[in-house]
């Protein structure tokens, strides 16, 4: 089941003048570095968590429905179902009315069910389902819980630190505490 970004972030958790504050540089050299350790950070704290920080869309690929009807998506925290369509063998779309499925999106993983207990086949035997959701905790930085935040900035300042050391510096237990609580538990 691949999950495809449709749209990026269009901000990071954390902006510039937060990690330059956070690094203590008051000039204005090292610009596109931070902002590429922003991005990098970013990334590994999304990973290591399962979490989207900032709104973003993502395409979520299925072969078929499973055999209990309830969709899990791979993508939280989700802030709505954008669209759930069906493909035909020949490729054309369906798309599924919003009142033919019910979404609960504060389950982690985020669920989606039909109301009558059937979906409709799909007409292909790979990626004949796609559902396209809106992820993240907001649009801005505020938006995203402070300790993810905090876990960002500690990374950015340790690769900082560290740029130019040969051996990759592995990620600091502090950041991997912060990070702890928001991953996925898994049954």
């Amino acid at each position: 089941m691949p999950a495809i970004l449709l749209t990026a972030p269009v901000a990071a958790p954390v902006t510039l003048a937060m990690a330059k504050a956070h690094l203590r540089i008051g000039h204005g050299g090292g610009d596109q570095a931070i902002t590429t350790l922003i991005a990098a950070a970013r990334r590994v704290a999304e990973a290591r968590t399962g979490l989207c920080f900032i709104t973003q869309a993502w395409l979520c690929l299925f072969d078929a429905w499973p055999e209990d009807v309830t969709v899990r998506l791979p993508v939280a925290p989700l802030a709505a179902i954008t669209e759930v369509a069906v493909f035909a063998a020949d490729g054309a779309k369906t798309v599924l009315a919003p009142a033919l499925y019910v979404a609960d999106l504060a389950s982690r993983p985020p669920r989606l069910a039909p109301v009558n207990g059937v979906w409709p086949s799909p007409g292909r035997a790979l990626n004949g389902i796609g559902i396209t959701v809106t992820a993240g905790f907001g649009a801005a930085p505020e938006s995203v819980p402070e300790p993810l935040r905090q876990a960002v900035l500690l990374l950015v300042a340790h690769w900082y630190a560290h740029r130019g050391d040969e051996a990759a510096p592995q990620v600091p237990a502090s950041v991997m505490a912060l990070l702890a609580p928001y991953r996925a538990v898994r049954p």
